[in-house]
């Protein structure tokens, strides 16, 4: 892939837990494919930031690859964007390090992420799980990126990166590109199917809160079926983040309608006919994923060529950034 300088670089980048959620598919994936044909895309697996929490050497391996796999199944094209693993490219760690320096104790303290994880894992409070918001920093300042396609609740992170290029522009002149988040209309933050008001996600204990990208139709059912509904027979979205909020909310994202086409057209059915119609519309969209990834994950050859190419194109477009910044700061040249 060559860079098109007429054309906005769009950065973003997930952690590999082996598997994605569907709310990671329809809230972040499934909209990353179609800004391949408009934008210079840079997507990367964050292995960095995954082991804040402690890894099982073996498997984390094993997820780097099937999440490799999994990106190329739902649609990221390496011909079309840099679609690398984090750890292969050393300019992250390294202006990581630098911009820990210009980035404020409290802005860290703040972060919502790290309070969360510090309590859910309070025998394991590390510095990095501390300073990880600085290394997503690094990760979207080293390509001067425009737009970071993010779910409302990583809005954030944008925020302390752009508060962060403010500061060390402000210090040694227009360095850094100021970063704007890209938060799709529909489907940008899918919640538990057993409790609305909570993220979907693959860390949940209760197995029948997310739907896995590989879950099979059977199981996909299962889970819809048990979703939390209204004590009203009504299929209304009332925009407060309930069961049946949800269930539109991911019907509209897989079928491209609006909530009140949606709402019109469950009209006057109850609530195990629109389980099942989204379970229905779920399946479909991720069957042809299914049968990619059985494909991919047999080819290991081909992926490691994809994420190697992928790595050195991210390596030489960063160094130019890193040189950069290492001539403001006063470091001498090596």
């Amino acid at each position: 892939m060559t860079f098109d300088k007429d054309k906005k670089n769009v950065f973003s980048a997930i952690q590999p837990s082996g598997t994605i959620t569907l709310g990671n598919y329809l809230g972040a994936i499934k909209n990353w494919i179609p800004l391949q044909e408009k934008y210079n895309c840079i997507f990367s697996l964050a292995d960095l930031h995954t082991i804040t929490v402690r890894q099982d050497p073996k498997e984390f391996h094993k997820n780097i690859l099937q999440t490799y796999a999994l990106f190329l199944s739902c649609g990221v094209d390496p011909k079309k964007s840099i679609f690398f693993i984090q750890s292969h490219v050393h300019t992250h760690a390294e202006l990581a390090w630098i911009l820990n320096c210009y980035t404020q104790f409290g802005e860290l303290s703040r972060m919502t992420q790290f309070k969360d994880k510090s309590s859910r894992y309070s025998e394991n409070i590390n510095v990095g799980l501390f300073c990880y918001p600085t290394l997503m920093a690094s990760d979207i300042l080293l390509y001067k990126t425009h737009l970071i396609p993010v779910g409302i609740d990583q809005k954030q992170h944008v925020e302390l990166a752009r508060n962060v290029a403010g500061r060390f522009n402000g210090i040694y002149g227009e360095v850094f590109t100021m970063p704007e988040p890209l938060i799709p209309k529909v489907g940008a933050k899918i919640m538990s199917l057993q409790d609305p008001k909570k993220k979907m996600s693959k860390s949940d204990s209760n197995r029948n809160a997310y739907i896995s990208v590989l879950d099979s139709e059977e199981d996909i059912l299962k889970k819809l079926r048990k979703v939390v509904t209204d004590s009203n027979s009504e299929i209304k979205y009332s925009g407060s983040m309930t069961g049946v909020d949800n269930l539109i909310n991911i019907y509209c994202c897989i079928t491209g309608k609006n909530v009140n086409e949606a709402e019109d057209e469950f009209r006057d059915k109850g609530y195990k006919y629109l389980k099942e119609s989204v379970a229905a519309v779920v399946a479909n969209e991720l069957k042809p994923i299914q049968s990619k990834f059985d494909d991919y994950i047999k080819d290991l050859g081909y992926m490691e060529k994809c994420y190697k190419e992928a790595a050195r194109q991210a390596n030489d477009i960063s160094k130019e950034m890193i040189s950069r910044v290492f001539s403001k700061v006063g470091f001498v040249p090596k």
